[in-house]
């Protein structure tokens, strides 16, 4: 099979187009046809140097799939060749990512892709899943609350975004001044450029001095820390990325703060199903580029472009 791989550790162009072994499902595990991939900024972070993750190269990235059955393994009933499915690959000491046609996966892990979606579209399961996490499980954002999202633009946060609406939540959400307009069309209440505004400061006035209930974090660096005297008392804030900085003041107001690193399930996938079948979240596709341009897809990883998802095509649909 096809596939881009990494042959060292180091920039973009560290991708090699080569013809790998396709492998063969065992207990549990399907073989699925990729159709599309999506790329996160994770993938960017293994490239440069994967050893945290017990990653070595060469080896295939990639952990965003939306794709079609090709073959089952022994003991698996739920699915069959044919079913559309996506799923998030685990990242872990796992060398054989989405970057290929095939991928190998554990059936467990693995949801009927949403029917009202296309493959491109559906390629989103990492940010989708990241953004739900943090959201509704750990936040459990309620109807009339007041939520900070700090990157609001970006593929987490436009998910972020969507959910916390879908909850009926008031929702503040930072981005810089290209991606005001984004912001607006995601249904953000009060959009905040970061870098002409103060969030902190807003999102006090938004709330008559009490503070939001909630704030979510995808940008990382000292932004909770930044953001706790925002925050009411008994509030609750929660990051994908490490925190920095002094963080006292949380226990001075009794506030929670959840880190939150994605786990592999399907249950959290099939949450996330109705609301994406519905249209009440819709992906924020940034670009679509063929497999073979993994390197620019990298490239704009490593920018920041901070506006949704990029996706690479790997079979037509």
């Amino acid at each position: 099979m096809r596939a881009m791989v990494m042959t060292a550790f180091g920039g973009p162009d560290v991708f090699e187009a080569r013809e790998v072994e396709r492998p063969t499902p065992g207990p549990g595990q399907l073989l699925v046809r990729v159709i599309a991939s999506g790329t996160n900024p994770v993938d960017a972070k293994i490239r440069q140097n994967g050893t945290w993750a017990g990653i070595q190269p060469p080896a295939i990235l990639g952990y965003d799939v939306s794709g079609v059955v090709e073959a089952v393994g022994p003991g698996v009933e739920e699915f069959k060749p044919g079913d559309e499915v996506y799923y998030t690959p685990e990242i872990f000491n796992n060398p054989a990512g989405s970057y290929a046609e095939y991928n190998l996966v554990a059936a467990r892990i693995v949801a009927h892709k949403p029917r009202t979606l296309s493959h491109v579209e559906a390629a989103v399961p990492l940010a989708g899943g990241t953004a739900w996490e943090a959201i509704v499980r750990r936040l459990q954002v309620r109807p009339g609350e007041t939520i900070l999202i700090h990157g609001g633009a970006g593929g987490v946060g436009s998910f972020a975004v969507q959910f916390a609406k879908a909850a009926g939540a008031r929702v503040l959400a930072t981005a810089g001044t290209d991606n005001q307009a984004t912001l607006r069309e995601l249904g953000v209440d009060v959009p905040i450029d970061y870098r002409t505004q103060d969030p902190y400061a807003i999102a006090l006035s938004e709330t008559d001095g009490r503070g939001v209930d909630a704030v979510f974090d995808t940008v990382g660096g000292d932004l909770i820390v930044r953001s706790l005297t925002a925050t009411r008392p008994f509030g609750r804030l929660a990051s994908i990325l490490g925190v920095q900085g002094d963080l006292t003041p949380a226990y001075l107001r009794n506030q929670t703060l959840y880190g939150v690193f994605l786990t592999r399930e399907r249950a959290r996938l099939e949450e996330m199903r109705p609301l994406l079948e519905r249209g009440q979240v819709r992906p924020l596709i940034d670009a679509v580029l063929p497999l073979a341009q993994v390197a620019q897809a990298h490239a704009r990883l490593d920018s920041g472009h901070g506006r949704g998802k990029i996706v690479l095509r790997v079979a037509e649909e």
